[in-house]
């Protein structure tokens, strides 16, 4: 017993500089998560380990947990600390409409960006349209924070963002070869940071869809991502992120993604396979890229659209789709992930819908949140034709005209 409780001694000594940055750190923030039983929690798993340490298991014993549970309470409790810590949740004035944009989002980098089939300037073009159409102005539009490298650990591993110094690797993720060969904080400028606002986009639109009954981030939707891999043109998971900061700081326990971009969305589909709160429903083609079927196993329901499907048929599946989630799953917030790559024509997407069907397809989901009062969260995700910024923008204004999204703010 003197043993032990020198090493608990010692063990505390050796600790106490780390609790008291601790709460110099948090000092002025807006919620503080450092209570008394909160300091004491990490001495308790030390004293429950080495209590197991000095007794030898039973015959037959399965070895003890104790350890385990700590290291998962205490990986939640910082995911917490993060999350509440973090600036990329703020108020934004009434004034503004529930449209999420940033020129930075846009990327341009030397002319290699249109080495990759994905339109990397459309995101501006979108605003465009519907400034000059008169349905959005420029000054009611929201600026999001890039994500810093606190917020993105919320889901990443620390050598998933390490990875991401290697220009070969971000190369690797982007699908653009020639990236590998500049140097990184280059790479960083003008690849990820935009990439970081546009997560950072992602995150406040869950608490302005919250505020306002929906928010679309033109941007974002980055479903090939998940915590330690990217992919995809996807190298940050905003999606899971956005459902992590909703979880804690909007106080939602269940939400459903509703993924109908025209590829399978394996990425919030690995980063939520054991989280019964989320449920997935992804219309896609299975026959394109991912072709994960590890991560086709987490999908709640499957919608397989395959290559040739044409408009009239594909609405009469996502309303037997719509119908089948209303009954299976309440949601406290929906993220739809409204992909254009199922257009006519698209190279990788390979599908047939019409660019009214898109404008179809978004009001239909808009009306299934709305009818049910749950927030909305849509993202613009894939779409590798010019013409997308076009319909994306026609199927807003559509929006805008049946009252499913107030543009001009409150």
């Amino acid at each position: 017993m003197y043993r032990l409780l020198k090493r608990l001694y010692l063990h505390l000594a050796s600790n106490g500089h780390r609790t008291t940055a601790s709460l110099s750190t948090v000092a002025g923030a807006a919620t503080s998560t450092l209570t008394p039983s909160s300091l004491w929690k990490p001495y308790q798993c030390f004293l429950s380990s080495l209590t197991m340490s000095t007794q030898p298991p039973s015959a037959g014993a399965s070895a003890p947990s104790s350890s385990s549970n700590c290291a998962t309470e205490d990986a939640d409790a910082l995911r917490r600390d993060r999350i509440l810590s973090s600036k990329l949740y703020f108020d934004v004035p009434l004034s503004k409409a529930p449209i999420i944009y940033s020129t930075s989002y846009d990327i341009s980098f030397l002319g290699i960006e249109k080495l990759h089939p994905f339109d990397s300037s459309k995101w501006g073009r979108i605003c465009r349209f519907l400034i000059q159409n008169g349905v959005l102005e420029k000054s009611r539009i929201v600026e999001p924070l890039e994500a810093t490298k606190d917020d993105l650990l919320v889901v990443h591993s620390e050598s998933y963002l390490d990875s991401l110094k290697s220009s070969l690797n971000v190369s690797i993720i982007t699908e653009v070869p020639p990236v590998a060969v500049f140097p990184n904080c280059l790479v960083q400028k003008k690849v990820l940071y935009p990439f970081r606002k546009q997560v950072g986009g992602t995150i406040l639109a869950a608490k302005l869809a919250k505020e306002r009954g929906c928010a679309i981030n033109v941007g974002g939707g980055f479903h090939h991502c998940c915590a330690d891999r990217g992919g995809g043109f996807c190298a940050y998971a905003d999606i899971s992120l956005c459902i992590h900061y909703a979880f804690i700081r909007l106080n939602i326990s269940r939400v459903m993604i509703i993924d109908l971009d025209a590829h399978q969305g394996n990425g919030h589909e690995k980063d939520f396979s054991n989280d019964r709160r989320v449920y997935i429903l992804d219309m896609y083609n299975p026959y394109i890229y991912p072709l994960d079927y590890e991560a086709w196993r987490y999908i709640d329901q499957r919608v397989e659209v395959p290559s040739g499907t044409a408009t009239e048929e594909y609405l009469t599946m996502l309303d037997e789709a719509l119908r089948v989630a209303e009954n299976a799953f309440d949601p406290e917030l929906v993220i739809y992930n409204a992909g254009t790559d199922i257009l006519d024509g698209d190279p990788l997407g390979r599908l047939r819908i019409s660019p009214h069907g898109v404008t179809i397809r978004d009001e239909k989901v808009f009306k299934f949140a709305r009818d049910k009062n749950i927030p909305l969260v849509m993202l613009t995700s894939g779409g590798y034709m010019k013409s997308s910024a076009r319909v994306i923008a026609d199927s807003i204004i559509n929006l805008s005209s049946k009252s499913l999204i107030t543009m001009g703010g409150i």
